[in-house]
């Protein structure tokens, strides 16, 4: 009976947390000081909201202590007080952390849609010691903490427990222009001692939505959007100090480089914003990772640019619409909006291969950017960014002739984005499209990159029940680049597409082409809500499919395809506070119908009743599969079959100490790797965060791509050419080190590290013997010779001395780099910021494949520093 009479209240509870009444907000008659004191009598008037159930670690109970919140406003903008009572006021975790960095601790947020669209808004965040944090939501269930609005907040603890004041400025929000407002509201309560969350309405474990399950603000009257004009001048200084080469007559160690710049943030009306960007400055980003890559991919970057991570998501949410888990199952990576192709380190200019000194831009120049979002129409949301980069040069010297040759085209970047839902968001479409135009004045580059290059896609979503239980989600994309006969051919002859590959039949080289064009799409069906979930999609890319001018793109030529599922279980049982168990089956051919890929997968995911959590993945290869890339432009080759495996383990978040452990191996036929590393964060004081994260890599591959391939009209078998591989035995050591030293909520410091070392050794070199096979000839036997003078090998493949023989480098090496910067910011008024930065960087480079890790690490220390500081200044300006 007792249980019965706990399971009702239980379920009370629930439903009035997925439906909960309306808030409040009342007008304010006099000033609110916001220090986090509540000493102000509208506080005492205003109807408080107590209401909060518990999500985790118990969902559906009551809270363990009580919270009461209000909501006010003037003219110019919305008040949030909270009363956080703790019967352990003492135990408060009170951590002080830089901006958006909301680990393990208590907290105190509050969630709005202004619009009342029940898919978007924004979030702002409270800790008891001041630290702040805010973002957007988009998409129902998402959230991205990019964007930084300009707001006030202050906290205070005493002996009832903790206390909130907000005031958010009706300036960050964007809100439709009417008499009275009905906009979407919710509250989260976090208390990190307890791994507990509250909210007034929560979306259950195995369900989706959040935004649309928001109860209504009502009470605001008679208020205006903001359409005021935002502008944050900003002045820099840099001084670089680097090694240049003896003689160097364009660098002589030193670099000294003022700018000077604006951001401006417009109110076009109350639905559409306005951002623009006068000469940007990124140099406080945090530098990217040292990454060995020796594949024929590109690597992939985020970006970590403000002007282009802010309101990102309309941009980068393209194809995701409806769904909240999208499976991958080895589709390549490709987005039609990769914002750091704007900007970019210029492309070079191959006649300067040849000189004895030249000096470039680390970057290229972006003269001036713009980005307006928002809402027009009825309910359609909009977004575009317009961007224009310098021509750039680059300075040479040959002999005693100096030059100037151009490395980069003045360039123009456009992106444009459209997308509604319907019928309370149980459908939606959208369209995306980019436009990349270059303008060259040097033939030579002409004929390196695209003169233009277009995409437009259309992506949507639909709900097949009431319950928005099942989805289906996709889209299809259109690309066209022009470019020279010289560019197009090199484009279909590039990583990325490999026409002249001699047994594909369903393409080819035209060396008369001047353009290309192309299709790509995939399309989901989910099952994202209940215990039981499934996963599915199918998905191609065309082999002329091109999106590299604004895209990225790793590859094309594929048609993908998986299922899968599993069980979810969410409710602990004594052992485990959650389990789930899942698999699913994966496979992928070429347009001209081989095998490329198959695959079957187990996965599972169990947490602890002591917040430990185990996951892991375990995949197995069934079948051999043919490789159209292995050779790089050649003939096929064959895959054997092969498994691997991977474990993660992690420790809870709410202690002082946290631990992440994580091991890979995978084994077939032609390949070995093993991985393993950890990651540990400690926290010696409230406002000191210290992580380690080392990690290390040993990959034996018994053909690797080395050596090249050479032409020799005799061997027809691979078509006249003979392709080289080896063995590679590969090993890599490395860490991620950082500091995070906050003073108070506006003065942090943030320092981090990545040392690495790491060795390529090569032998055993061979030669493919026949297409769409696994057979090689390893040089030294069956008559075939190799020999090595100083650093370079010879390969004869008959041993007469009479046939094709082929010269290449050793391509053994040891690399060594470490790479760290420190960054001092103070935000000494809101939306004003100073900037400190020390950037370094020292590398080194052996021809040798040994790892020799202690000759390595005194080598990266000895070796010369390049040493980059910048002092950046910005003031907020509200007009």
């Amino acid at each position: 009976m007792i249980r019965l009479v706990r399971s009702a209240v239980v379920l009370v509870m629930t439903v009035a947390a997925v439906h909960a009444a309306q808030v409040k907000a009342v007008k304010l008659t006099q000033p609110v000081s916001v220090d986090g004191k509540l000493n102000e009598p509208v506080w005492s008037i205003a109807p408080a909201v107590t209401e909060f159930t518990q999500k985790e670690p118990n969902q559906g109970t009551a809270p363990s202590q009580r919270t009461e919140v209000w909501v006010a406003y003037d003219d110019d903008a919305l008040y949030i007080a909270a009363r956080l009572h703790d019967s352990s006021p003492d135990s408060i975790m009170a951590l002080l952390d830089r901006r958006d960095n909301l680990n393990t601790a208590d907290w105190f947020g509050v969630f709005l849609d202004p619009y009342r669209d029940k898919r978007s808004g924004n979030y702002f965040v409270l800790g008891p010691s001041g630290t702040m944090a805010d973002g957007v939501l988009y998409n129902d269930d998402w959230d991205d903490d990019d964007w930084d609005g300009v707001w006030e907040g202050s906290s205070s603890i005493d002996e009832q427990g903790w206390t909130v004041e907000m005031r958010i400025p009706f300036s960050q929000l964007r809100f439709t222009e009417k008499e009275q407002q009905v906009w979407g509201i919710n509250f989260r309560r976090d208390i990190g001692r307890k791994n507990e969350n509250s909210y007034l309405v929560y979306t259950p474990r195995m369900e989706s939505g959040y935004v649309s399950r928001f109860p209504e603000l009502v009470g605001i009257e008679g208020i205006k959007p903001a359409n005021a004009l935002e502008v944050l001048p900003f002045l820099t200084t840099k001084a670089e100090f680097t090694h240049p080469a003896p003689g160097d007559p364009f660098n002589n160690g030193s670099r000294y480089t003022p700018e000077v710049g604006a951001d401006i943030r417009y109110g076009l009306s109350s639905n559409l914003i306005l951002n623009g960007t006068v000469n940007p400055d990124f140099g406080q980003v945090e530098v990217d990772p040292a990454v060995v890559n020796l594949s024929d991919v590109e690597s992939f970057f985020s970006e970590k640019r403000p002007f282009f991570v802010e309101g990102a998501n309309i941009f980068t949410n393209y194809g995701q619409g409806g769904g909240r888990n999208f499976w991958n199952f080895n589709f390549p990576y490709t987005t039609p909006f990769y914002s750091r192709r704007i900007g970019r380190s210029p492309h070079g200019n191959d006649t300067l291969g040849g000189s004895d000194f030249y000096h470039q831009p680390f970057a290229t120049r972006i003269l001036g950017a713009g980005k307006v979002t928002g809402k027009v129409g009825d309910g359609w949301n909009v977004g575009t960014i317009h961007a224009v980069t310098a021509r750039e040069h680059a300075d040479f010297k040959t002999g005693t002739h100096r030059g100037e040759a151009e490395v980069e085209p003045s360039t123009y970047y456009g992106v444009g984005r459209v997308q509604r839902d319907f019928n309370d968001g149980k459908q939606g479409i959208g369209i995306l499209g980019t436009y990349t135009h270059r303008e060259f004045s040097d033939q030579v580059l002409r004929n390196g990159l695209n003169n233009s290059g277009s995409f437009v896609g259309m992506d949507g979503w639909t709900f097949l029940d009431t319950a928005k239980t099942w989805v289906v989600t996709g889209y299809t994309n259109l690309s066209h680049v022009e470019g020279t006969r010289e560019r197009m051919t090199a484009l279909q002859r590039n990583s990325q597409h490999y026409f002249q590959r001699p047994d594909a039949s369903h393409v080819d080289v035209d060396t008369n082409a001047t353009s290309m064009t192309g299709l790509a799409g995939r399309f989901y069906l989910i099952k994202q809500q209940g215990n039981f979930f499934f996963n599915s999609s199918l998905g191609f890319i065309d082999p002329k499919y091109e999106v590299n001018d604004l895209g990225f793109q790793s590859r094309a030529d594929v048609i993908n395809m998986h299922v899968g599922g599993g069980y979810n279980w969410s409710e602990p049982d004594g052992l485990f506070r959650r389990k789930e168990l899942g698999g699913g089956f994966g496979q992928s051919f070429d347009f001209q119908k081989n095998l490329i890929h198959r695959v079957l997968v187990h996965f599972g995911f169990v947490q602890f009743m002591n917040y430990y959590t185990l996951n892991w993945n375990f995949a197995y290869n069934p079948t051999t599969t043919l490789s159209n890339r292995r050779t790089r432009g050649g003939p096929l080759t064959v895959n054997s079959k092969g498994w691997d495996f991977n474990l993660n383990a992690s420790s809870d978040y709410s202690k002082e100490v946290v631990v992440e452990m994580f091991g890979y191996t995978y084994r077939s036929d032609e390949t070995d790797i093993k991985s393993a590393g950890f990651w540990v964060q400690y926290r010696p004081a409230p406002n000191v965060n210290v992580s380690v994260g080392p990690d290390w890599t040993d990959e034996v591959s018994k053909v690797a791509y080395g050596g090249g391939d050479f032409e020799d009209p005799s061997y027809t078998l691979t078509y006249g050419r003979r392709y080289l591989f080896s063995e590679l035995a590969y090993r890599q050591i490395s860490a991620n080190i950082r500091l995070n030293w906050t003073f108070t909520p506006t003065l942090s410091l943030q320092l981090y590290m990545q040392p690495l070392v790491s060795s390529g050794s090569y032998s055993n070199f061979k030669q493919l013997v026949r297409p769409s096979s696994n057979e090689y000839l390893i040089y030294g036997t069956n008559g075939s010779t190799i020999t090595k003078t100083g650093d370079e090998y010879t390969v004869d493949p008959t041993g007469t001395g009479t046939g094709a023989v082929h010269t290449f480098s050793d391509p053994n090496f040891n690399f060594k780099s470490l790479r760290g910067n420190a960054v001092l910011r103070w935000e000494y008024l809101p939306g004003s910021a100073l900037y400190f930065v020390w950037t370094q960087n020292r590398s080194d480079y052996e021809n040798t494949g040994d790892l020799a890790l202690s000759r390595s690490v005194d080598r990266l220390i000895s070796a010369k520093a390049d040493n980059i500081f910048l002092v950046k200044m910005s003031y907020y300006f509200n007009m």
